[in-house]
């Protein structure tokens, strides 16, 4: 998901240099269609790679429920465990009961009909969407039942104590994923060391958890490949 201006190939080098150990693949640029699902899929194991999940931007409750099938046979075909979505484009603060129940009924939708397809539903926990806040995301969740999973981020890469405790309480969602940078309250990116305090934390409580889950390095400074060799290797780091 972060590099979308390198090639599949060149995507999947810098991953394998890094060190690191799965892929998640986006719709948007690398992995459109099944056909690229199956050059990806191919190159991701053949460096030693798994496929975390396939970054998709479906919008539960607002995009056409038509264009789900298309996307859960191109993840399918990429051998991903799980499709990621959005929960709507309506902040848990401005949804109408309307709003909020169309999103709930396409994520269950969504779920049912992935499950024919062998893959997962996680979903985006993001500003402007039903999972921008804890409350708001369990809420979903209890909502949609447990086939539908949490993924998370931080929004400021300061607040350690309330990264914890999101964290906590979406792993008893079955939280699989989350998405790894440092960033501050205007969205400047920063080198993962920053957020140090945070992200110990956060590693703790998914160790404390069990099982085995993603941490997925994402928002890397100015996209480049150095400073993300210089991040996973702080990751890495960190899990050792």
């Amino acid at each position: 998901m972060t590099f979308r201006q390198l090639s599949v190939p060149e995507v999947v080098g810098v991953a394998a240099k890094a060190g690191l150990a799965a892929v998640e693949w986006g719709g948007d640029i690398h992995v459109p269609d099944p056909a690229a699902a199956a050059i990806a899929r191919t190159l991701t194991a053949d460096a030693g790679l798994s496929v975390a999940a396939y970054g998709s931007y479906f919008r539960a409750g607002v995009s056409d429920p038509a264009d789900l099938e298309a996307i859960l046979t191109t993840a399918a075909e990429l051998g991903a465990p799980y499709v990621r979505v959005w929960a709507g484009t309506v902040g848990s603060a401005d949804a109408s009961a309307e709003q909020r129940l169309a999103v709930v009924d396409a994520l269950a939708a969504a779920s049912r009909q992935a499950a024919a397809h062998g893959v997962g539903i996680v979903v985006e926990y993001h500003p402007k969407t039903l999972t921008d806040t804890l409350d708001s995301a369990l809420r979903l969740f209890d909502e949609v039942g447990p086939d539908v999973r949490p993924y998370w981020q931080p929004w400021d890469c300061f607040q350690v104590a309330e990264a914890r405790t999101e964290v906590r309480a979406l792993l008893a969602r079955g939280l699989p994923t989350v998405h790894v940078f440092s960033w501050d309250t205007d969205g400047r990116r920063l080198p993962l060391a920053a957020g140090e305090a945070m992200w110990r934390g956060v590693l703790e409580e998914l160790a404390a958890a069990g099982g085995p889950r993603n941490a997925l390095l994402e928002f890397v400074a100015a996209d480049d490949p150095a400073t993300f060799a210089a991040d996973a290797e702080t990751l890495l780091t960190w899990l050792r």
